[in-house]
């Protein structure tokens, strides 16, 4: 089920942070009251009714310098929630983003801040009106939450959920995640053999993640070009705010991700924390190090390289490496290898008789640990998911159950079943939840 994507959009001010933060349940936007605060990337999932929604705050818009950003929210996000201020009223600044919003032709929902009382609205939500939309604008407080259920419903109600009729698609969804100027869209471009991704030399070309079909001997495959992730402070417009969210929602659909680190650079630390987004999100991943064509190298280089990528990477080790270059097309075969043997992985059902012999077998080998005479019993282990692979253990006592025994039995599992590129969630829990 795709998820709505909807953009906080207002002039300075007005609370979108305040609400942002409401509706993401924590303080994550940056709430100040100077004008144009908010810096930071910021995007947060909401569970409502059954479904998620994405959305991002943004920074005050002012009309006569942001065409742009709305040009831009009109391409990636599905719905724009105009966010009004009832103590100030209605102002120029107010018409000009309305008289925006309209041109972009997508839905927007009118929210208009600062209203406390549920039942006798002031004569000042009236005006709000004449900002022309068709649907009434929703009285909201984002200090306190009311009204915000309504708006939530309202995103729901302008982005319904499919109809269950789905496409037959057995393509391997591949997104391409990575910084700036990594070569994403230069690989893209040389494994579908034609240039559709913008290819140049400044960092943040593409803005959107696009999608290519390929067909060939290894099977199909659909991957999803996307923005390259900068750094939070290099991040000073809103444009990028949508792209990165762009970027995370591709990850999100994707099978497997393609973990993209510029050879010439070296692994940095914003490697490590886009490598995190995929990690986080329980996706099979590849660590693609492109551009391998331009280091010097000797017998060592290789060896010396992955060390350095695993070390940095310390919690992505079960990750295959594989050196590439989008430029001459060294390895690109290898890499659809690679990427049916992760799905493979990934797909991957262990049956619960296998994995109770698995856990009989590690537990007489290394004794689980006690705690003041008192022992850990592990009664047995079911696997209840794949992509993210997920695994339930049953035992005594959740206390005992030392994250050290944990790591040594997510071990045991990758020596008997692989799980290559792969990351693995254990679930632990007393026997009788």
């Amino acid at each position: 089920m795709s998820k709505p994507i909807a953009a906080i959009i207002g002039r300075p001010n007005v609370g979108k942070s305040t609400l942002f933060n409401k509706l993401a349940g924590q303080r994550i936007a940056i709430v100040d009251d100077t004008p144009g605060v908010t810096r930071d990337r910021i995007y947060t999932e909401v569970e409502w009714n059954g479904r998620t929604i994405l959305i991002t705050d943004t920074g005050g818009i002012e009309p006569k310098t942001d065409n742009e950003i709305l040009q831009h929210m009109r391409k990636q996000a599905e719905i724009a929630i105009f966010m009004v201020d009832s103590r100030s009223g209605l102002t120029a600044d107010d018409i000009q983003i309305g008289r925006m919003l309209q041109k972009a032709k997508k839905p927007v929902i009118v929210a208009v801040n600062k209203i406390d009382t549920v039942g006798n609205l002031p004569f000042e939500y009236y005006e709000f009106y004449e900002l022309g939309f068709p649907d009434d604008p929703i009285p909201l407080s984002s200090l306190s939450g009311t009204g915000t259920g309504d708006l939530l419903d309202a995103i729901l109600e302008k982005c319904p959920a499919d109809d269950g009729v789905v496409e037959e698609d057995d393509s391997i969804k591949v997104a391409v995640i990575g910084k700036p100027n990594a070569g994403k869209s230069s690989i893209v471009n040389k494994i579908i053999g034609q240039k559709r991704m913008i290819v140049s030399d400044i960092p943040g070309t593409t803005r959107d993640a696009v999608d290519a079909y390929v067909e060939n001997e290894y099977g199909k495959y659909t991957f999803i070009d996307t923005a390259g992730i900068r750094r939070q402070s290099k991040i000073s417009d809103n444009i990028e705010r949508f792209s990165v969210l762009r970027a995370k929602a591709a990850v999100d659909r994707a099978d497997v991700c393609l973990i993209m680190i510029d050879a010439s650079e070296g692994i940095t630390e914003q490697d490590e924390k886009i490598a995190g987004i995929a990690h986080e999100a329980g996706k099979a991943s590849i660590i693609v190090i492109n551009k391998w064509d331009k280091v010097e190298k000797d017998n060592k280089t290789v060896n010396e390289f992955t060390e350095d990528i695993y070390t940095s990477l310390s919690y992505m080790t079960y990750a295959p490496i594989i050196f590439v270059s989008a430029l001459t097309g060294q390895r690109l075969n290898k890499l659809f290898e690679h990427i049916n043997y992760v799905y493979g992985q990934a797909t991957f059902r262990a049956t619960t008789g296998m994995l109770n012999d698995l856990l009989t077998d590690a537990t007489t080998r290394v004794q689980p640990p006690s705690d003041k005479g008192r022992r850990l019993k592990i009664y047995y282990m079911t696997q209840t998911a794949i992509q993210p692979t997920t695994f339930v253990i049953f035992c005594n006592s959740v206390k005992l159950f030392h994250f050290s025994y944990q790591r040594y039995i997510e071990n045991r599992l990758r020596e008997t079943f692989g799980f290559r590129g792969v990351p693995i969630k254990i679930i632990i829990r007393e026997r009788g939840e």
